[in-house]
């Protein structure tokens, strides 16, 4: 398949209807003001930010906002009639994965039905061309081995959350060949990103968020798997890549309706000791320590290989590491230190350093 020449995003979704569940949360909010800048008529479905603070709340977009859950089918297909969107991008989601050994029920029910829900409410709503899944790496049958996974490798999940991701990959797929075959049914891919990082995120058990609360205390932080090796991004660089799949679903490219990996260069494949000591040298404040206590299990290898979303989307990073470090730590440290919001002028910058590599998506 050949890399299909497509204008900037802005031409994509200016004035398109666009509904973003799981918007309240951490790549949703992102998600959203990038929607907003673009000219979208942005819409979202979810739950009450899970944070306090929370990014969404502090960035206060206009959006027309449906406090569901996506376990309500009900309430789902009502947002959906209410909205007519044109194109989906599903996000919302039970994330953690030591939460999801606590609520295993809820994770499965959330991740797996959930997504069920918003998938059979999108094929009923006669306007719907495009339909994104967010997944994750964590989808893959992690079997610790050296090399990137890639799409056509086995899925599945030892903790509960891993394990719904891996069926939501399945709930797509079946939805794919089942239901949306006709020439008018919606485009479906699903996008499996990376462990992302970026200003505005307070989850828990999360190695930035937990690291800022540290600062904000004046505590160390305490890690569990310093050892443990992760795909490393920034959220901008994942986003950009599910905003390049919904504009090929858009354009009606249905060889992009299929799986696809969101993950950074091989340099971005660091672990979390590594990353410490980068976000050390940005924000010389952090400090931490290993915790003794056994912990529930985490794979402690993984990694993406993304060659098909650059080869086929023409997809890349545009923000090294350390580039996305520096990036995460500033945005923190204003916030803290001076209560600004930079996240505008974040995205800003980030598009701008993608136009001046010469990302189609990037230019006008």
């Amino acid at each position: 398949m050949e890399v299909l020449a497509l204008n900037s995003f802005e031409t994509a979704y200016r004035g398109r209807r666009v509904l973003v569940t799981g918007h309240t949360g951490f790549k949703g909010s992102w998600l959203c003001l990038w929607l907003h800048t673009l000219g979208a008529e942005v819409s979202g479905l979810a739950l009450d930010p899970p944070t306090e603070p929370s990014h969404w709340d502090l960035l206060k977009l206009p959006t027309t906002d449906h406090r569901v859950d996506v376990r309500d089918e009900a309430a789902v297909r009502g947002a959906f009639a209410t909205e007519r969107p044109e194109i989906v991008f599903h996000l919302a989601a039970q994330p953690l994965v030591r939460r999801s050994y606590r609520e295993p029920i809820t994770t499965w029910a959330t991740n797996v039905m959930g997504t069920a829900h918003v998938l059979e409410a999108a094929r009923h709503a006669p306007d719907v061309r495009a339909i994104v899944v967010v997944t994750t790496d964590k989808c893959y049958e992690n079997r610790e081995w050296p090399w990137a996974y890639r799409e056509r490798d086995r899925l599945g999940g030892h903790d509960p959350y891993s394990a719904s991701k891996a069926g939501a990959e399945l709930v797509a797929a079946s939805f794919r060949t089942a239901f949306l075959q006709q020439a008018s049914a919606p485009l479906l891919a699903t996008a499996r990103g990376g462990n992302v990082i970026g200003g505005g995120d307070w989850s828990e058990d999360r190695l930035i968020p937990d690291l800022v609360r540290s600062v904000a205390s004046g505590e160390p932080l305490v890690i569990r798997s310093p050892h443990a090796t992760r795909p490393w991004q920034h959220v901008l660089d994942c986003l950009s890549g599910y905003l390049l799949l919904g504009q090929r679903l858009l354009a009606g490219d249905a060889a992009c309706a299929d799986a696809w990996n969101f993950g950074p260069d091989g340099e971005g494949n660091r672990t979390v000791e590594q990353v410490l000591h980068d976000l050390a040298h940005a924000w010389p404040q952090l400090r931490w320590q290993v915790t003794p206590h056994p912990q529930p299990h985490e794979a402690a290898l993984l990694q993406l290989d993304s060659a098909k979303a650059r080869m086929q989307l023409g997809w890349r990073p545009v923000w090294r590491l350390e580039q996305a470090i520096h990036h995460t730590a500033n945005w923190y440290r204003l916030l803290m230190e001076s209560g600004a919001l930079p996240s505008t002028e974040e995205l800003a910058a980030y598009v701008a350093d993608a136009a001046s590599a010469g990302l189609g998506w990037a230019t006008t």
